[in-house]
C-alpha cells in the first residue's frame, strides 16, 4: 500500500498562518480520527480543531481545504491545512499526522512526482514546478510558467 505522506509547504519560522500538505490513501482516516469530520465538500475551506489522534489533547484551530482525487494536485486524495504559524503547532500537528499508520514525512518534490506518476503533468512541467520555486529572475519566473502551463 501507498503512503500518505505529509510536509510543511510554507518556510519555517514563526508566522500568523502556516500551510502543511496530506497527500494519500489515509487522507480521509486524517480527517476522521484527528478532526472528528465526515468527508467535507471538496474545495471548500474548512474551520475546525485539530486533536492527537491518540491522547485527543488540543493540538490548533485551523482552516482547511479537502481535495478528492483525481481532482487534486497529485492526483490523491490530500488536504491543506492552515494551522498557526508557531513552529511548535506546525511539527505537533505533523508529528501526530505520523502516529496514525502508513503516514510519514513527504520527501522534496514528492508531491510533483506523484502528480507525474499519476499523470497530472508531464515531465517538462514537473521539473518547471522546481524552476518556478528556484528562479532566481522575473524573467526565469516567466519562462517557467509558461512551460508549467504547457
Amino acid at each position: 500500500m501507498e503512503q500518505t505522506i505529509v510536509a510543511q509547504a510554507s518556510p519555517n519560522g514563526t508566522s500568523a498562518l502556516a500551510i502543511v500538505r496530506v497527500s494519500g490513501p489515509e487522507t480521509r482516516t486524517i480527517l476522521r480520527k484527528m478532526f472528528a469530520v465526515e468527508i467535507p465538500t471538496p474545495r471548500t475551506a474548512t474551520l475546525a480543531e485539530v486533536r492527537h489522534p491518540q491522547t485527543k489533547k488540543l493540538i490548533d484551530s485551523l482552516v482547511f481545504i479537502f481535495y478528492a482525487g483525481p481532482n487534486s494536485y497529485t492526483g490523491e486524495d490530500s488536504l491543506e491545512l492552515f494551522p498557526h504559524g508557531n513552529p511548535l503547532i506546525v511539527r505537533s500537528l505533523i508529528d501526530a499526522m505520523c502516529q496514525i499508520q502508513n503516514v510519514r514525512i513527504a520527501f522534496r518534490g514528492e508531491y510533483t512526482k506523484r502528480a507525474f506518476l499519476n499523470g497530472k503533468m508531464d515531465l517538462v512541467q514537473a521539473e518547471s514546478v522546481a524552476d518556478v520555486i528556484h528562479s532566481q529572475t522575473l524573467a526565469s519566473i516567466e519562462n517557467a510558467h509558461k512551460l508549467l502551463a504547457g
